[in-house]
């Protein structure tokens, strides 16, 4: 067994270009000097076998990717049958929009696992057009932090509290926490065979227990949603910064670069990468600035062995 992961989605909520965006970034896109290739929203499949794929996090953009990637496309109908996927489990790390709207697009009949925490799948429960995934055959599973489980055949996962804050769409009043430690938000721990890797795709802050789990990985795939915590208010976009968005900024005194720094991780690699984030472009500053410091930029199509 290999365990194998594919980044279908390197881009935070939106995408790159976002439809409705005209900074920079996404700018080129709408004129005939694009500088960078599209990205779609924040997604993994992975496998331990190549035959069997579970998704992590489905992104409002799956039909696409499932479009551009041939190991989790349909397989021959003489031996599948007409109606057939090699997607038989889907784990979602929060219930954010960008991370579950893409279940809506798995609606058509086709059976998998669904696995979350409870409260995680309480978002769901609580919207009745998750409905539309038949129970009979789209079999939600909860998960508790700490508990190893069967993802796919040869392939066990176990999910951990991540700093982070429930969905935009749940906010109410003005005092969010972002920060908060529960289930809303979780990271997720895959292993096959003796490699393992790590996936967070959001996260506010690193916490000292969240150090010690990391220290030492062989790869971790992390946040990577601004490279400046005001980064989105510089660029005229937003009012929000990162943190408010329960997502811890790359750069400065408490950014993901610092707080990895000493942890001695083989392979850290960016993920889930805003359409505002200069690190996109291969010659900026920022762009040289992580790859200094030993981190890759994630795209879409990127295969890893960890």
């Amino acid at each position: 067994m290999a365990l194998q992961v594919l980044v279908l989605g390197a881009a935070a909520g939106g995408g790159l270009p976002q439809w409705n965006c005209s900074a920079p970034n996404c700018r080129s896109f709408w004129s005939a000097d694009t500088l960078l290739a599209p990205a779609t929203q924040s997604s993994l499949a992975v496998s331990a076998d190549g035959e069997h794929w579970a998704l992590l996090n489905a992104s409002p953009d799956v039909r696409a990717q499932i479009l551009t990637n041939p190991p989790i496309q349909p397989r021959d109908p003489a031996m599948y049958g007409l109606r057939n996927s090699p997607i038989v489990s889907v784990l979602l790390t929060n219930g954010d929009i960008d991370h579950i709207a893409g279940l809506l697009t798995l609606r058509e009949g086709h059976s998998f696992d669904l696995y979350a925490t409870p409260e995680i799948l309480e978002v769901l429960d609580a919207n009745t057009v998750f409905d539309a995934l038949d129970r009979s055959r789209v079999v939600r599973k909860a998960v508790a932090f700490g508990t190893s489980f069967d993802l796919l055949p040869g392939l066990s996962a176990e999910l951990f509290a991540v700093p982070g804050k429930v969905p935009l769409f749940m906010e109410s009043g003005e005092d969010i926490q972002t920060d908060r430690l529960g289930e809303q938000t979780a990271g997720v721990r895959l292993q096959a065979g003796d490699r393992a890797v790590h996936y967070i795709p959001g996260c506010a802050c690193v916490t000292p227990e969240l150090a010690d789990r990391l220290r030492g990985a062989r790869t971790v795939l992390f946040d990577g949603t601004v490279f400046h915590d005001d980064e989105m208010i510089r660029a005229g976009v937003g009012a929000k910064t990162g943190r408010r968005m329960g997502h811890m900024p790359i750069a400065g005194p408490e950014g993901s670069l610092a707080a990895f720094a000493d942890l001695s991780v083989t392979r850290k690699i960016y993920v889930h990468i805003n359409n505002t984030n200069p690190i996109w472009h291969a010659s900026s500053l920022e762009r040289r600035i992580v790859e200094a410091a030993g981190w890759e930029v994630a795209h879409d199509g990127m295969e890893i062995l960890p």
